[in-house]
């Protein structure tokens, strides 16, 4: 029998909080189902497939992961802003693996949830805003969004792998790394004028 007050965004946050203890790819409808205490034909009703149930802890993750940016970053310029951004992010990838991973795995999201989540939409302002601190404009803006996103997920990414084995700590590299992206930001070479790639 399904328990009462079964929703999808409690299948969500289950789905999450398995995504977290066992990782993305081992998440299963069934697990889900027995997290709850419910059948796994009672999960249907609320989400179509395991990749529906995938695309809403995406939203979810999105959703929390930019809260804690903007929440850091608020009142803050420059290095401030991005160090606090790049920490958020960081803390949230260690305390939420799972949820983590599906930020930053292609998966096929239902557009009309997709249309109606905050998360994504506020990501891209707050990091745009952040570095147009920095005096950068298109098309150097997203191209510094790339290399940001590319730093932080490769650091997080390899740091979560065990790939850090060297004795210098992580933190200690981290701390370097992100006094680097702030000279680069500061000093960006501009595009060739007329550059539209």
């Amino acid at each position: 029998m399904a328990r009462a007050g079964l929703t999808a965004e409690r299948v969500t946050i289950a789905g999450a909080e398995l995504a977290d203890d066992v990782g993305l790819d081992q998440v299963t409808m069934s697990q889900v189902a027995r997290r709850l205490g419910v059948k796994d034909a009672s999960l249907y009703t609320h989400v179509r497939s395991l990749e529906d149930l995938r695309g809403r802890i995406a939203l979810l993750a999105a959703d929390e992961k930019t809260i804690r940016i903007a929440e850091a970053t608020a009142g803050r310029a420059g290095k401030d802003a991005l160090v606090a951004f790049a920490n958020a992010w960081r803390e949230y990838a260690h305390q939420h693996p799972g949820r983590y991973t599906a930020t930053q795995t292609p998966i096929q999201i239902d557009p009309e949830l997709a249309a109606k989540a905050p998360g994504p939409r506020r990501a891209v302002e707050l990091t745009y805003g952040m570095l147009r601190g920095y005096g950068l404009a298109e098309p150097d803006l997203t191209d510094a969004v790339r290399l940001l996103r590319s730093t932080f997920h490769g650091f997080v990414a390899l740091e979560a792998a065990g790939g850090f084995a060297h004795k210098r700590s992580p933190q200690q590299s981290w701390i370097r790394a992100l006094d680097a992206l702030h000279a680069l930001l500061e000093h960006w070479p501009l595009s060739p004028e007329g550059d539209s790639s």
